[in-house]
């Protein structure tokens, strides 16, 4: 019986513009997927002021897990810009679980936070 979902939605998304000291700002989608086959996940990023950034693929292997930083995904050339707040959809061939992950190093103080996604029910 294949484990997890195939659609998920993340509300906030933003990544940092700045970092201090050792540690670098930054957001990651983790995506665990249990199943023996690869799945391909699709992101795709929505944002307040401008157009849809669609289409931005990553592969996850069967029975793996991928942290996916955010930052490096891109469509067409295009990436999600950093300090624009946004919304991801995450879709993927297969079901899988995902997990949202925001390090804030712009000041001394680091921020960490860490959500699950909410899964769409089929």
């Amino acid at each position: 019986m294949p484990k997890g979902e195939l659609q998920w939605i993340i509300p906030d998304g933003y990544i940092p513009p700045d970092s201090s000291g050792r540690l670098e700002s930054h957001e990651s989608i983790c995506v665990l997927n249990l199943n023996r086959e690869d799945v391909m996940v699709t992101v795709n990023a929505f944002f307040e002021d401008r157009e849809p950034l669609l289409g931005m693929e990553a592969t996850v292997p069967g029975q793996r897990t991928k942290h996916i930083r955010t930052a490096s995904l891109q469509a067409e050339g295009r990436f999600i810009p950093k300090g624009v707040p946004y919304a991801m959809e995450v879709v993927s061939s297969g079901p899988v679980y995902v997990q949202y992950s925001r390090l804030d190093s712009t000041q001394a103080e680091n921020a960490l936070m860490s959500v699950m996604a909410y899964p769409v029910k089929a």
